[in-house]
């Protein structure tokens, strides 16, 4: 059973830089794919980024060029650093993990994930 705990998110105006991590126990975190999905009021939860064992990346097009997910086997950590920060990432944002399935895809549903964080609030302020 893999836990995932979030760092806290927070206020910050536009154009601005948050930078969230997420640190797991209870399993072998080298061998899950993981992302960072987000949730708007009357949105439904979408993937924003995902990385695989190979560190294979995936992005959703809003946030191309601005976001960079990254993650560290070592100290069973993620990260998202979000940068230029618009009024519409204000979400609530998940880490979330799932068991290796064979293959390099990234899943990009959320019911396709095994574990998740407890979820951390980011606004942003135009």
């Amino acid at each position: 059973q893999v836990q995932l705990v979030e760092s806290e998110g927070g206020l910050v105006q536009a154009g601005g830089s948050l930078r969230l991590s997420c640190a797991a126990s209870g399993g072998t975190f080298s061998t899950y794919h993981v992302g960072w999905f987000r949730q708007a009021p009357g949105k439904e939860r979408e993937l924003v980024a995902g990385i695989n064992l190979t560190a294979g990346t995936y992005y959703a097009d809003s946030v191309k060029g601005r976001f960079t997910i990254s993650r560290d086997n070592a100290k069973n950590t993620m990260y998202l650093q979000m940068n230029n920060l618009k009024p519409e990432d204000t979400a609530v944002y998940y880490c979330a993990a799932r068991r290796w399935d064979g293959y390099a895809l990234i899943r990009r549903r959320a019911d396709e994930y095994d574990y998740w964080g407890q979820g951390t609030q980011v606004t942003v302020s135009s």
